[in-house]
């Protein structure tokens, strides 16, 4: 994490000093960022055709926000007539540019801003052209929780941040408390997580070109690649239902404690792209995983809710684990066609291997061995993988990394 930050900028200062003695801001350092970024997309920007982008994202690049919006002002009049400079939250107004056929937006409202935030983006897919151009800024959680902790005396700070966490972080994701918290802020200055950002972003359509933190907040360039999402209902809830491939490509909804932060499961794509697999075939040093998500994957709690599943008939005990679509995608056609003969299953084949499988392809050799001998003896085979399996878990400590 960046270290305490020391700045003076003349707005900050005299800001200062109209405030009580022991209540400041502090400053936020120019070089602050954040776990993954460095491994999100970074610009090439031999391949943007877009010369407003390209010029405004290479001249902006060293300032920060203040700057880049002035320097915007300033320059606004010498863009193409299909760049539009968004300055609202108003989503109903997008509509207005349809007849230009824009070919990039460039939002100076911040996304904490903005009350309806998924339509707010979608909208803007809709009316781009495809290949398309998003550029939109936020500042993040993280960096919230730390200004807060550092703003406070000692001891108040951390009441103050829990008091902040449970308004702008549990109220709005919690359908008994959503209404109230809408209600009484009509959607201004929430707190969303970086992962958080990145995935509304794919819901929408977008493919994140460039991620970066300039002086605290977070920018994103993001560009149409497809129609965005409409028809699913995403969700902060602790118990979420998620999509998976199951017997027969049937797609079935797997209960699970959250682990990750929101809208992780639309960010699959970006992660599989600038993360490698690690050991047993997920993903390396997966971002996603929040903090309680940790202790919950290492406890096998977020897992729990699965025997919902289990007493539905949609799970079995031992099978092949459940997929989502992006990473059924990733196996073979062959292993696609065996593997939906099988209902998956709570407890995978690589518990009962002797090695855990080291990526993707000895993954799939492990499952294929026990489809193969499933299919010809069911119950002696899971039988023999169920307390195969339970051996290895008890005796040898062997866990999903």
């Amino acid at each position: 994490m960046p270290s305490s930050p020391t700045y003076n900028t003349p707005a900050r200062v005299s800001r200062r000093r109209t405030r009580i003695p022991f209540y400041y801001e502090p400053e936020i350092p120019a070089d602050y960022t954040e776990h993954g970024v460095e491994k999100g997309a970074k610009i090439e920007t031999q391949k943007v055709e877009n010369r407003d982008i390209l010029r405004f994202f290479t001249i902006n690049r060293s300032m920060n926000l203040d700057n880049s919006l002035v320097w915007l002002d300033k320059h606004k009049a010498e863009f193409d007539p299909t760049t539009i400079i968004i300055d609202t939250d108003d989503v109903h107004s997008l509509s207005q540019y349809r007849q230009r056929r824009p070919q990039s937006f460039i939002s100076k409202w911040p996304l904490n801003r903005i009350r309806h935030l998924n339509t707010f983006l979608n909208r803007t897919n809709e009316e781009l052209a495809q290949g398309g151009y998003l550029w939109c800024h936020c500042r993040t959680a993280i960096l919230k929780k730390q200004l807060i902790l550092k703003t406070y005396p000692a001891g108040i700070n951390y009441a103050v941040y829990l008091l902040h966490y449970l308004w702008h972080r549990v109220m709005p994701k919690l359908p008994l408390t959503r209404p109230l918290y809408f209600a009484l802020t009509k959607g201004k200055n929430r707190t969303f997580n970086r992962v958080e950002v990145l995935g509304r972003m794919y819901r929408a359509g977008f493919e994140v070109v460039n991620e970066e933190f300039r002086y605290g907040e977070f920018f994103v360039l993001a560009r149409k690649v497809k129609a965005p999402i409409w028809n699913d209902q995403p969700t902060g809830s602790p118990l979420i239902k998620l999509r998976r491939v199951g017997k027969n490509g049937k797609l079935i909804g797997v209960y699970k404690l959250r682990s990750m932060y929101s809208y992780s499961e639309y960010l699959q794509p970006y992660i599989y792209a600038h993360n490698a697999l690690q050991k047993g075939g997920k993903f390396a040093d997966d971002y996603r995983v929040n903090f309680w998500g940790k202790l919950f994957r290492k406890l096998w709690i977020d897992e729990i809710p699965m025997i919902l599943n289990l007493l539905k008939g949609d799970l079995k005990l031992v099978g092949v684990r459940p997929l989502s679509q992006h990473y059924f995608s990733l196996y073979t056609p062959e292993m696609q066609a065996l593997r939906v003969k099988v209902k998956p299953g709570l407890l995978p084949p690589f518990y009962y291997d002797r090695q855990t499988p080291r990526s993707i392809d000895e993954v799939q050799q492990s499952e294929r061995r026990y489809i193969e001998a499933y299919l010809k003896h069911p119950f002696r085979t899971d039988w023999r993988y169920f307390w195969g399996t339970v051996w290895n878990i008890l005796a040898k400590g062997k866990r999903s990394r």
